[in-house]
């Protein structure tokens, strides 16, 4: 009995110092009040005064706080909740794209400054309130999870030659080894619908597209493989089992190319850390959609497999943004003037850069690829009287030479650059340059290679927002560099 008094005389000692009730919740307790003291109420919440306790205590700013111009960076893990039944509701909810009323629990799940940044890409992107974006730490975590979603045992994905290096490194390494079946084909140009076509099977899964091509800027018609996988296999609201069609559109961005538009595709996938991000200080993808299905699969594989993109970068990442219109504007202007340079110089044997007449698939008319797949930041067709027509900032020529002759001379005209930066990734405000037979697109087999038309001496540049000229003298010296020093070695 002492022993039991001592206990109950000692709890009632620490309870009157950690929570020294106010008026209000002592007028609760006496009355015998039902109300529940919710965590998230500063009013309600108890006021430490040991200092042990103080430093374990998270304290917050006044609810006026969050009238800060710029969004805050929320950095914490964990969120509380109103009460037990509160936990229970998120927990029970199906994985979706955007929290609702009920906020976040967990940042594995998602979190405020992801979901703030998710949504101005939603935005960018045109998705309709049925769907959403989800953010990844990479590009490539947001194709692997997009593809990771929809894909098993059995099933079949058609594939474009010139996809993305680390996009057919996970088909080849993983994928195939997981029972997904891969056909590669050339889907760029007017008959690029039709090489798609060929290769649809009973149990295709996914029809892949990355336009501009990555690197050699061939266009692929987007309403004609909407069209086509339509005609074979019925829409989506006719048949919810075809096929989901994929773009990356890393190349063109939102602010050329809104894929979610064209009737038949069904998911847009970004590398935010290109042009989106925009200042090589980030790794971010995005993966958007209107489908409400689509997203539970992909935010289901992003909860137990892969991961949110972390509040800092997703900061990042919505500043980047902030100046995406006119940093796409600068980037075309100067690519356009790098281009007409490479095409007249003599080291150059072809430039692929769709402003250019010459590009395969500029060719004019209504039905012009290259028209179609470059809006340029425009919202009506009136705006194309003030806003300036532009191409992207993404360059690839090849240089003259047949094999080894050529993969040596345009390794040496990357390394002969000043202004240009050696690097792989693109879509910076600083000029890139890299050879994608000796880098990017190492791990593809050379056949492979050359089936997509990444030639040996092929090289790609991400035209910068630096003074035009200067990055036009740049390459022009390298190039002559390169020609200079072979007369003399011949002549020798």
């Amino acid at each position: 009995m002492r022993l039991t008094s001592t206990y109950r005389l000692l709890a009632q000692s620490t309870s009157k110092r950690l929570h020294k009730p106010n008026s209000r919740t002592a007028i609760a307790i006496a009355s015998n009040a039902t109300t529940r003291n919710f965590s998230t109420d500063n009013t309600q919440k108890h006021k430490p005064t040991t200092f042990a306790t103080q430093c374990a205590t998270l304290y917050h700013p006044s609810i006026k706080a969050n009238r800060g111009l710029a969004p805050p960076i929320y950095f914490g893990s964990t969120y509380t909740l109103d009460d037990a039944d509160h936990g229970a509701r998120l927990h029970d909810k199906k994985e979706a794209a955007f929290t609702d009323e009920d906020g976040f629990v967990y940042s594995r799940w998602g979190s405020p400054t992801n979901e703030a940044c998710a949504r101005q890409i939603a935005a960018l992107e045109g998705v309709q309130s049925t769907g959403g974006t989800m953010l990844f730490g990479s590009g490539m975590s947001g194709i692997t999870s997009a593809l990771m979603s929809v894909l098993k045992a059995g099933d079949h994905a058609v594939f474009p030659y010139t996809v993305y290096g680390g996009t057919h490194e996970f088909l080849k390494e993983f994928a195939v080894h997981w029972g997904v079946e891969i056909d590669f084909i050339d889907g760029a140009g007017a008959q690029g619908p039709e090489a798609y076509r060929s290769a649809f099977r009973e149990n295709t899964k996914v029809v892949y597209c990355e336009t501009p091509a990555n690197p050699t800027c061939r266009i692929t018609d987007l309403k004609g493989v909407g069209r086509v996988v339509d005609e074979f296999y019925g829409t989506r609201q006719s048949n919810p089992n075809r096929p989901w069609v994929m773009v990356d559109g890393t190349f063109s961005t939102p602010y050329h190319q809104r894929s979610l538009n064209i009737p038949g595709v069904d998911v847009s996938i970004q590398s935010c850390t290109k042009y989106l991000g925009g200042h090589s200080d980030i790794l971010a993808g995005s993966v958007s959609t209107n489908s409400p299905e689509f997203c539970h699969g992909l935010a289901k594989v992003q909860k137990l497999i892969t991961a949110p993109l972390n509040p800092m970068d997703s900061y990042l990442l919505m500043r980047g943004i902030r100046t995406l219109d006119v940093r796409m504007e600068r980037h075309g202007k100067n690519a356009l003037k790098v281009a007409q340079m490479l095409e007249e110089h003599p080291l150059v044997d072809k430039t692929f850069y769709p402003g250019l007449e010459s590009h395969p698939d500029n060719t004019g008319g209504k039905d012009c690829l290259v028209a179609n797949a470059f809006r340029s930041g425009r919202d009506y067709e009136e705006d194309a009287s003030t806003m300036p027509q532009t191409y992207g900032g993404m360059i690839a020529f090849i240089v003259k030479g047949e094999g080894d002759v050529a993969l040596e001379r345009a390794k040496r005209v990357c390394e002969g650059l000043r202004v240009v930066n050696l690097a792989v990734s693109l879509g910076s405000v600083e000029s890139l340059v890299e050879h994608p037979a000796s880098m990017t697109h190492a791990m593809i087999p050379r056949e492979d290679r050359l089936a997509g038309g990444l030639d040996d001496g092929l090289i790609r540049i991400s035209v910068g927002i630096e003074r035009a000229s200067d990055l036009v003298e740049d390459l022009k010296l390298s190039l002559d560099r390169v020609m200079e020093n072979e007369a003399e070695q011949s002549a020798a």
